[in-house]
């Protein structure tokens, strides 16, 4: 893997978050889960390089993030597509879905838990963290098509700390 500046990530945020997909991994109490998602954005936000995500409350990962003060954004290339399938239906509650899903771990340069299958990695460290709220929507049909029971995703706000791309010669 190879450092590179936030802003020379290229490929489309569209493709890269709303088709490619992204593993969304932290760490808590010496544990380790990641989950797929596919909503989601990179920007500038006080005058920095930030990702934002969105997880429900439900999801097991969403304790991890809770938890922790840092997580990753795995980009795996479309090989891959069968472990974020599996990562996106399956509960680390119930198993270890990274061994299931074949992933092999690796460390950031700052300590964070990511993968060795993945072509670009961002490691983003909390900045804002907000429930969305029903009464912020402005097209309510998007709340009764998207939260028919209510339970509005948590949004993260993230400083990117560090990019990493694999090699390519």
């Amino acid at each position: 893997m190879i450092r590179i500046r936030p802003e020379d990530m290229g490929q489309s945020v569209f493709d890269r978050i709303g088709k490619q997909w992204m593993l969304v991994t932290a760490r808590a109490g010496g544990a380790v889960n990641t989950m797929t998602a596919s909503w989601g954005g990179l920007g500038i936000l006080w005058n920095r390089p930030v990702a934002f995500i969105f997880v429900r409350p439900q999801r097991y990962t969403y304790e991890f993030l809770e938890n922790s003060d840092r997580f990753t954004l795995s980009f795996l290339p479309e090989s891959q597509r069968a472990a974020l399938n599996l990562c996106g239906s399956k509960s680390g509650r119930d198993l270890d879905k990274i061994a299931a899903a074949g992933l092999t771990l690796r460390e950031t340069k700052e300590g964070c838990p990511a993968f060795a299958q993945s072509e670009l990695t961002l490691v983003c460290e909390k900045l804002y963290v907000q429930d969305l709220q029903g009464c912020g929507f402005q097209r309510p049909e998007l709340l009764k098509q998207f939260y028919p029971q209510n339970d509005l995703h948590r949004m993260y706000v993230g400083e990117i700390l560090g990019v990493e791309r694999e090699d390519r010669p």
